[in-house]
């Protein structure tokens, strides 16, 4: 594979993590078209995840810090644990979970039989119209503060849907956000927030078994990092596009995108464009 699919690779990372149209499924889809017609691969999807997590960390850095020592200070007792930063700490951490165990017990899938672009059409598809859904009938009433554990275990929950291309980690989270009644605008923070330790873990993982253990990839090393770059500078200018678009307009637009690209994908794939299997690396 050549730097100039790599950099395209970086770019569509970055451009789609956190919008609510799932930036494995377009990974994955641009791959295809890329020389060599290649699944970028789950690995790869991972670490360049760590670049645009970089860029949430950065963007919200005063919150997260004000966060984690609140959530420290209350466990030695110097913070009521019902301060609003202390408990957002809990409830990441809350939220958290589901993913973290289901990553590791769906691992082989999500490598795998996951990422059929038959399953990520479907999923486009099927969760553009929860999304629309959600953004029609959700009150939008409720705050971070109004947070509780069950609603973090349920943001939790439809975060880990996103280890299914096509579902997005952003997009799932956000729809169960508004179905519960949680403005936009708050919805979106809990999910990037939420996002951190689990993008940070998966990255990270992925980078350390790359690194100890190598398997065939369609990628090197040294091209998934410069990907990883581009995508955390490309990330944080959408991020705050994003927390800005979303303050005063619907997730249409997001909503039919995810459709049409559905349907284009499913015709793709039915007439033979495209294959729904990722290839063989080494094949191209």
């Amino acid at each position: 594979m050549d730097w100039l699919s790599t950099i395209i690779l970086g770019l569509v990372q970055g451009l789609t993590e956190f919008l609510p149209v799932s930036s494995s499924a377009h990974l994955r889809i641009v791959g295809e078209f890329l020389p060599g017609s290649g699944d970028p691969g789950a690995a790869f999807t991972a670490i360049t995840q760590l670049g645009t997590e970089t860029a949430v960390v950065i963007y919200f850095w005063r919150d997260i810090v004000r966060i984690i020592k609140h959530w420290a200070l209350s466990l030695v007792g110097k913070v009521d644990r019902s301060d609003p930063d202390a408990r957002m700490g809990w409830l990441i951490i809350v939220g958290s979970l589901p993913i973290s165990v289901l990553g590791l017990l769906l691992e082989d899938w999500i490598d795998t039989s996951f990422r059929s672009l038959w399953v990520t059409a479907t999923m486009l598809i099927v969760f553009g119209v929860f999304l629309g859904i959600a953004d029609k009938v959700g009150k939008q009433v409720r705050t971070l503060e109004n947070l509780s554990v069950k609603h973090g275990l349920i943001y939790g929950f439809a975060q880990a849907l996103a280890l299914i291309p096509g579902v997005s980690r952003s997009g799932g989270t956000i729809t169960a956000g508004l179905l519960m009644g949680y403005k936009r605008e708050d919805a979106a923070r809990y999910a990037f927030l939420l996002a951190i330790p689990a993008v940070f873990a998966s990255g990270l993982y992925k980078l350390a078994s790359e690194i100890t253990d190598p398997s065939p990839a369609a990628y090197s090393m040294p091209q998934t990092l410069v990907a990883t770059v581009v995508a955390f500078v490309i990330a944080y200018v959408i991020i705050g596009w994003f927390m800005g678009y979303i303050s005063s307009r619907s997730y249409a637009l997001f909503v039919w995108y995810r459709i049409g690209l559905g349907i284009v994908l499913f015709v793709l794939l039915g007439f033979g464009v495209i294959s729904a299997v990722p290839a063989a690396v080494g094949a191209a």
